[in-house]
């Protein structure tokens, strides 16, 4: 009996602690969820607020506004374009591993430029602003020619992958349209045909059967086939 009672006590503590592990783990979840929410917001509102300073200032404070603008873009895109470029290709794993080391001259800049934004001294920004672009422009250059290195590599493995199945599918045709007729035996020209004997009915035998048609039911799917409606009978 205490030996039941024991194994029952685990069993509890056993689902209890499952219960609180499944618990931590939705959680946790949950925020990151929540997390990853808050931080593209915010970065949706940073952006918005940029393109409407580059737009709509003018002097130091636009051109601040634009270099951000131009970075933020130019790194996320190429980041996005190398973190699902990767899944199918693990050979841009060491492109996105130099990304990254780019990314910290990207955010180095970034703060830069944010702190700029906010020196009263607008003849000393001015004076910066020629380095300021130089540095933006070949952290872009950089970030552009790996995102569209991993473009024209995927697009590469499309065509080449567009062109074997062009090849297969000329084997296909070709193996579907060669055909041979059966040639007459000898002593039995071709152009003879047995008549049937007079009053006699012609049998099925000898006789051309109709091919019939594939049930149209029975075919596969597409999404450019229309779906065939099955006949009905009154």
């Amino acid at each position: 009996m205490e030996a039941v009672i024991l194994i029952l006590g685990l069993l509890v503590v056993a689902f209890m602690a499952l219960g609180v592990y499944a618990t931590v783990k939705v959680v946790g979840a949950a925020k990151r969820g929540v997390d990853r929410t808050i931080t593209q917001a915010r970065r949706t509102v940073e952006d918005t607020t940029l393109r409407a300073k580059s737009y709509g200032q003018v002097g130091v404070g636009g051109e601040l506004a634009q270099l951000r603008l131009s970075l933020r873009t130019s790194m996320r895109a190429t980041q996005e374009a190398l973190q699902s470029g990767v899944v199918e290709d693990a050979s841009l794993s060491e492109s996105l591993g130099l990304f990254q080391r780019l990314g910290v001259h990207g955010r180095e800049l970034e703060e830069d430029l944010k702190r700029l934004e906010r020196e009263p001294d607008r003849t000393t920004v001015a004076s910066l602003l020629p380095g300021l672009k130089e540095r933006t422009e070949r952290i872009t250059r950089a970030a552009e020619s790996l995102r569209w290195a991993a473009r024209d590599r995927a697009r590469q493995f499309a065509d080449d992958d567009l062109e074997a199945l062009n090849a297969q599918i000329d084997v296909e045709a070709g193996a579907l349209r060669h055909w041979t007729t059966e040639e007459p035996a000898p002593g039995r020209p071709a152009d003879r045909v047995q008549e049937p004997p007079a009053g006699d009915p012609a049998g099925d035998e000898g006789t051309p059967q109709a091919l019939s048609a594939p049930d149209p039911r029975l075919r596969t799917g597409y999404p450019w086939q229309k779906t065939a409606r099955p006949e009905t009978t009154n």
